[in-house]
């Protein structure tokens, strides 16, 4: 069974739509690697909110900006960010140097414990009313691998 992570990560005042632009870019080919040496991650996505803009969508306004992590994955919460933080851990060392306390959590593998309360406290999918998830299967990543699906 499936479980959501939304991660809302405020990002420091004043920092440029470019300076996050060019972060995502600078990481985008080591995520999708990273992603799939964790094994448990069926989809995940990056979303740039802009809080100055009536739709939020980037580009028009100044910010604030929130930068959404958005993933759909299998097993335990914590077992989930521990190999978030193994895999991918310079990766968010990366985007939380962009975030609102981020910099409390870098670098990712020396502050687990902290990344994993960080992450509880900004994941939207643990706060109400924002807990469901509809899926329309049970498999999980490596059984659907295992079956030559993907």
């Amino acid at each position: 069974m499936a479980n959501p992570l939304t991660l809302l990560l405020p990002v420091i005042p004043g920092t440029g739509l470019q300076t996050i632009i060019d972060t995502l870019t600078k990481i985008n080919p080591q995520v999708e690697a990273a992603l799939n040496s964790v094994g448990t991650v069926h989809y995940a996505r990056f979303l740039l909110l802009d809080l100055s803009t009536p739709n939020l969508q980037p580009g028009a306004g100044s910010g604030p900006y929130v930068l959404g992590v958005v993933t759909e994955y299998d097993g335990d919460f914590n077992a989930y960010i521990q190999d978030f933080a193994a895999k991918l851990g310079t990766i968010f060392n990366e985007l939380l140097a962009l975030a609102v306390g981020g910099n409390a959590v870098i670098p990712v593998a020396d502050h687990i414990n902290e990344f994993i309360a960080y992450i509880q406290k900004n994941d939207a999918s643990q706060h109400l009313p924002n807990t469901g998830l509809y899926q329309a299967y049970t498999y999980t990543v490596q059984q659907i691998l295992a079956n030559g699906s993907d």
